[in-house]
């Protein structure tokens, strides 16, 4: 396993992050108990530490069970747990849900209770509510990482502008800021490629990455070439659910599905492991979340990283999944920076840049000259 240090932190999480929504059949597409911890045992035996949960998964059961799971591995220690807040369990009540103050102090003590823990190690704010105010939301997470309760936060399905606001109050009041932002991203789902991958890049919250198989269109179940959309699966089940994470079948996708069957075919591997292979090398991203709701799953999605596409089979599922660019973004292409730039090629600057130093015997505060880094 790899391991990568989470946004601007010392934490070190692998590369690979272990989901635990399918931990428990409420849902009718999870594990049972027996299951799930052949799962959790796979994963850590391979030198997995990054898991990650939400108070509602499963109606509270995900939690439950991987707080039992650890603590009977006596694996807390190795073990970095991240869960989330937002989603309401109490119909009729609006302040069980949300991200209001109210919310986050009664979700985060149910979480612990639930996980058998007396800390988080990543909480998590789940999806934006609308109505939260950014400030609001960085001071109470502040509060619980000065608590001790907590230990990092970060930021799921949000606007990047929001983002970007709770990010900059955080590092202008001097309040713990988000270590990352776990965001939907696939050969499917390229659309954070508009926004948040510069936002990561330029306010260091790294990408955690959910669903890189798009909800399992992308692991194999799902082939134009045999049974395309009538395979089984979680996707099969919740058709016509009305949830948009799960609605994947059409014409676009079914296309990339084809192309990605074709690569997989040429270099030898499974559709999920050069799937999960190309998402895991994108810019910005510190880890991906794979589920599972067999062991031969997760199994095979932990060969993802054993491998390189080769570059002309990598410019193929680049361009098959390429997004569309709506208004602004078409304005920010090559061509439209042309007309700015009066033709001339005006590039970012190469990492290598030299990036200027304070003079050596200089202080903090204190005027000086800088020199290059050599």
């Amino acid at each position: 396993m790899q391991y990568f240090t989470l946004g601007n932190t010392g934490l070190k999480v692998s590369r690979l992050a272990l989901g635990t929504m399918t931990f428990g059949d409420d849902w009718g597409w999870g594990s049972d108990t027996a299951q799930s911890r052949q799962i959790f045992d796979a994963y850590l035996e391979a030198g997995g530490n990054f898991i990650d949960t939400a108070d509602l998964y499963t109606n509270g059961n995900s939690e439950r069970m991987l707080g039992q799971f650890i603590t009977d591995s006596k694996s807390r220690d190795k073990s970095v747990i991240a869960t989330k807040f937002s989603y309401n369990g109490q119909p009729g009540n609006p302040n069980s849900g949300g991200n209001g103050r109210k919310n986050i102090l009664r979700a985060v003590e149910g979480s612990l209770q639930r996980l058998n823990t007396d800390y988080i190690d990543l909480y998590l704010l789940h999806t934006w509510d609308r109505v939260t105010p950014a400030e609001e939301v960085v001071r109470t997470l502040d509060d619980l990482v000065r608590s001790g309760k907590v230990r990092y936060v970060g930021i799921s399905d949000a606007p990047a502008w929001y983002i970007a606001q709770a990010q900059t109050i955080a590092k202008e009041r001097g309040l713990e800021s988000f270590a990352t932002a776990q965001l939907e991203y696939s050969l499917v789902e390229r659309n954070i490629e508009h926004e948040f991958t510069t936002l990561a890049q330029t306010l260091g919250t790294s990408i955690m990455v959910w669903s890189p198989l798009a909800s399992g269109l992308l692991s194999g179940k799902y082939k134009p070439s045999q049974q395309g959309a009538t395979g089984a699966g979680r996707l099969a089940t919740v058709a016509g659910s009305g949830n948009s994470a799960f609605d994947k079948f059409n014409e676009r996708n079914f296309r990339i599905v084809t192309e990605l069957e074709e690569v997989a075919g040429k270099i030898g591997r499974s559709m999920a492991q050069v799937a999960v292979n190309w998402v895991v090398n994108r810019p910005s991203v510190s880890s991906v979340i794979i589920g599972a709701t067999k062991l031969t799953q997760l199994q095979d999605n932990l060969q993802a990283l054993d491998f390189s596409i080769p570059v002309e089979l990598l410019t193929r599922l680049d361009a098959v999944s390429e997004p569309e660019r709506p208004f602004p973004y078409s304005f920010f292409t090559d061509s439209h920076q042309g007309m700015i730039n009066g033709g001339a090629t005006v590039g970012d600057k190469p990492a290598s840049y030299p990036a200027p130093v304070l003079v050596k015997g200089s202080r903090p505060g204190v005027s000086a000259k800088v020199e290059a880094a050599s």
